[in-house]
């Protein structure tokens, strides 16, 4: 009988060791995904980190989009009428421009006309007629126009999309180590209500024996019946929220463009801070000032405001009047430069402007307002950022300590409830007692558990904070 309390005794201990011990390793059987190797292949293959990709070869494109405005260009234009045996124009007009980065864009033509009805002032000689001059706009579109400003907007508009793609990828591996995390902590309560289910099988078998030689009262049994029960409830519980994270987990596997289920018999691991810092890269990243400068959310409203201001200028450039100077010298020759004169020249001056330019001021004061209200935007994030920052970094030193004081507190509770069992086998306690203990016990281990994930997620969630993206 002696024996055999001791035996029981023996087989509890060693299971509240396995309780400890099973935070840190899977049990026999079990496939180990540790997170380092998780985050890997969400890096790897998930597909919004692809599209990320896109996103930036999005502003990639559009940059060459708008260089396209200063391409050169050639133009011909060819028209010919003739009806009842007439030849009543035969007009061919040929353009080679070079557009610059002012208002100023270069020109060499050709132009051949004939015919019965042409109009006199296509008149040009039978060998045609050549052209080399300059168009330039004197005032609206000199220092800015469309096409400049279409240009300088995409340069910024690159530079927000590599910033808005590494939020993208931040989010989705934030989101990715949360699911990760959360999957972590109901397995670890599936291990340590395992464990205890143990201790609760045992020690009913255990009081049953000593039922049957008369040691203990039949409602010993009843009550560690009971208890038994409960541990295999919450066990049912907890592996349901297990099974169920472990599928969150799975929408953030991939290979090959194909989704990765888990399997049941893998499971979850406890990262060491520094590997989990490593993953994530944060290493080194905890001066304020340098996380402002660089922090993608933050550049992308500064690539923003650039396209305003640029916006802002284009706007004001068009209360200007337009002022369009046009000059070509002309000649019967084009391999003969001597044959190109002041004397003979064909040149034209266009110029307009809204008398109230309501519309043109309006446009303005609208551009006006957007880089206001985007400029007080940055102010703002800036600073919730900043503060967001402070308080992760303040939530992570805290939750050091909380983690230094549940760890002695499970430990006290594991000395109490060894001590009360050695006191119920021998006659001094009551089983109330040995579950009442061991239930404190219970709560101490799962409150260690979720303050250790909230440990590993606020280091998960600086990450978010710092906005890195790899």
């Amino acid at each position: 009988m002696k024996t055999q309390i001791i035996y029981s005794l023996l087989v509890i201990l060693c299971s509240f060791i396995t309780v400890g011990s099973a935070q840190e390793s899977g049990t026999t059987g079990e496939q180990i995904l540790t997170f380092e190797e998780y985050i890997g292949y969400v890096k790897k293959h998930h597909p919004l980190l692809k599209q990320a990709e896109l996103v930036l070869k999005q502003g990639e494109a559009n940059l060459l989009k708008a260089r396209g405005g200063f391409d050169p260009k050639i133009e011909v234009d060819y028209a010919r009428k003739q009806f009842k045996g007439i030849d009543y124009y035969d007009e061919l007009n040929t353009t080679f421009k070079i557009p610059t980065w002012y208002g100023v864009e270069f020109k060499a033509g050709f132009e051949q006309n004939s015919g019965e009805f042409l109009n006199p002032r296509l008149n040009v000689p039978e060998e045609g007629l050549y052209s080399v001059g300059v168009s330039i706009a004197l005032a609206q579109g000199f220092l800015i126009n469309d096409r400049m400003a279409t240009l300088r907007k995409a340069k910024f508009f690159k530079e927000q999309t590599k910033a808005d793609r590494d939020l993208l990828v931040n989010n989705v591996l934030f989101e990715a180590s949360k699911a990760y995390f959360e999957w972590l902590e109901y397995a670890n309560a599936q291990r340590i209500y395992t464990a205890f289910l143990e201790n609760a099988t045992i020690r009913l078998k255990a009081v049953e024996r000593s039922v049957a030689v008369g040691d203990k009262a039949a409602i010993d049994s009843v009550e560690a019946k009971i208890t038994l029960q409960n541990r295999e409830l919450n066990l049912e519980v907890v592996s349901l929220k297990r099974q169920k994270a472990a599928l969150i987990v799975s929408n953030f596997l991939w290979l090959q463009d194909v989704p990765i289920e888990l399997q049941d018999d893998i499971m979850p691991i406890i990262p060491q801070q520094q590997i989990l810092k490593q993953s994530l890269q944060i290493d080194g990243t905890m001066q304020v000032d340098a996380f402002l400068e660089t922090h993608p959310k933050l550049r992308s409203l500064d690539a923003k405001i650039s396209n305003l201001i640029i916006d802002r200028s284009l706007k004001k450039n068009k209360l200007l009047p337009k002022i369009n100077l046009e000059y070509n010298f002309i000649s019967p020759e084009f391999n003969d430069l001597s044959g190109y004169n002041t004397q003979e020249y064909k040149a034209g001056l266009a110029f307009s402007y809204p008398i109230f330019t309501r519309k043109e001021r309006g446009d303005v004061r609208l551009a006006e307002q957007k880089l206001q209200s985007t400029e007080l935007d940055r102010i703002s994030t800036s600073l919730t950022l900043k503060n967001k920052l402070s308080a992760v970094q303040t939530e992570i030193t805290s939750l050091d300590k909380q983690n230094e004081l549940i760890k002695r507190i499970v430990d006290d509770y594991k000395t109490l409830v060894s001590a009360e069992e050695r006191k119920f086998f021998l006659g001094e306690s009551s089983l109330f007692l040995i579950n009442s203990r061991e239930q404190k016990l219970i709560n101490a281990e799962l409150k260690e558990n979720t303050l250790l994930i909230k440990q590993i997620t606020a280091i998960a969630n600086l990450y978010n904070v710092l906005g890195l993206g790899n």
